[in-house]
């Protein structure tokens, strides 16, 4: 039995909560070198998890990879693969947690803590998430990784916080298209600027974005004059977020660009 799995420690991380600077701190040197000595396996994966409790991460992984190196065909071995990954995880040596994680599910794919092991790629790739004027590779990799966990278990623990990452990884996403197309505006690229705002609108359009890109279309329309398409995206923002300071904004810009056409937007 993998009991290690219901630890206060593991059940925290499971849920997404932060670790605590005290035990980034205390995870040890990645430069700290295991010398090889046989060990029964019993001693060797003891010591491995006592090191993991007192939150020396990095010599825990280096001791469990070990157990697997001196011990390959014992049942602890597979224990010891996964335990390494979830040691590299705290220790945020994020690479590492995935290709141990990645390497247990190609040996284990039908072992009952592959759902963890999913769940655990998941989390490394999301704890890697850069801010918006990054490139979103990553972000696009973790969400893949989310939908991965939610779709093969979805009764699970793992997919009940997978679907809640995916929103606000979705969030982040749309963030990242909202700032392109804020840059494309003042560059005065207003039809680039449109194609990215109207991302948002049909691909994000559960994020707390869509306001203000369908705002950002009005004003995009409105340049390329097309005052029709500015008035439908005014309609559409009014419609559904009839109270919203981005409403008020877009119908008093076409109020004052395209007075002809406010009464198809239904006023305020």
């Amino acid at each position: 039995m993998f009991t290690i799995l219901r630890t206060p420690l593991i059940r925290a991380a499971l849920l997404g909560t932060a670790l605590t600077a005290t035990t980034a701190c205390s995870s040890g040197s990645a430069e700290e070198d295991v010398a090889y000595v046989a060990r029964d396996v019993e001693s060797l994966y003891g010591e491995a998890q006592r090191r993991l409790d007192r939150g020396n991460t990095l010599l825990a992984a280096a001791l469990f990879d070990e157990v697997e190196r001196q011990h390959p065909y014992s049942p602890w071995a597979r224990r010891a693969q996964l335990m390494s990954a979830f040691s590299y995880y705290i220790a945020r040596d994020y690479n590492k947690s995935i290709r141990n994680a990645q390497r247990f599910l190609s040996i284990h794919p039908g072992n009952k803590d592959a759902p963890y092991a999913y769940y655990l790629i998941a989390l490394s790739y999301y704890e890697q998430i850069s801010d918006v004027n990054r490139d979103q590779k990553i972000t696009e990799q973790a969400k893949t990784a989310l939908r991965e966990v939610n779709r093969r278990f979805p009764q699970t623990e793992y997919a009940a916080d997978a679907r809640l990452k995916l929103d606000l990884v979705d969030d982040h996403l749309a963030g990242k298209e909202m700032e392109i197309g804020r840059h494309y505006q003042r560059s005065g690229q207003w039809l680039a600027s449109a194609i990215r705002f109207r991302n948002v609108v049909e691909k994000f359009d559960t994020t707390s974005h869509t306001p203000e890109a369908l705002y950002r279309l009005t004003e995009s329309s409105l340049a390329l004059g097309l005052r029709q398409e500015a008035v439908k995206y005014t309609a559409v923002l009014g419609a559904n977020y009839p109270g919203d300071e981005w409403y008020e904004k877009a119908y008093k810009m076409v109020q004052d660009k395209a007075p002809e056409s406010v009464a198809s937007v239904g006023g305020n």
